[in-house]
């Protein structure tokens, strides 16, 4: 499965991967955990089959030092004993924001009022823009077959700039 088309060499592609990585830098400076947010955006990722997205999201845990058995356990994240109360709520809210349409009600009351018992107004602001985000990520790349394998840590960066 070879690309479609490659955003990042395409006028309109750039200006909008540029933009939508200024979206994500509101996300990185919020005052959400940096672990939570490479979880979450990993978990999302692995459910929506994102090759590109669980590329990056791995690479930036690792660099950032989180522990492979974490990462390695996030798709199992309820059967394993790695994650914190608050990051499982933080994983429940991206599943649950991730799989709209297999559930009517949408995320869970249980699974949000466990979210605000972790989070502050700002986090949970944050989590809530960052399922929306990564989703959208996700839709991209799995579109133009972006393929995983070839990220290297820190390359969003440059689009802040």
């Amino acid at each position: 499965m070879e690309p479609r088309i490659d955003l990042f060499s395409n006028e309109i592609g750039a200006k909008f991967a540029k933009r939508f990585a200024n979206a994500g830098l509101v996300i990185v400076q919020s005052p959400l955990p940096k672990a939570t947010q490479e979880l979450v955006s990993l978990r999302a990722s692995q459910i929506n089959g994102c090759g590109w997205c669980i590329d990056m999201h791995t690479k930036e845990a690792t660099a950032a030092g989180e522990s492979a058995v974490r990462l390695h356990l996030v798709a199992a994240w309820r059967e394993s004993t790695v994650f914190t109360e608050a990051e499982r709520a933080a994983l429940a809210l991206a599943e649950e924001g991730t799989r709209l349409a297999d559930a009517h009600q949408g995320v869970s009351d249980e699974t949000w009022d466990q979210v605000r018992k972790h989070y502050d107004d700002d986090q949970t602001a944050a989590l809530v823009a960052l399922v929306a985000l990564i989703n959208a990520a996700n839709r991209l790349a799995v579109i133009v077959h972006q393929r995983g394998g070839s990220y290297e840590p820190g390359l969003f960066a440059a689009f802040n700039r």
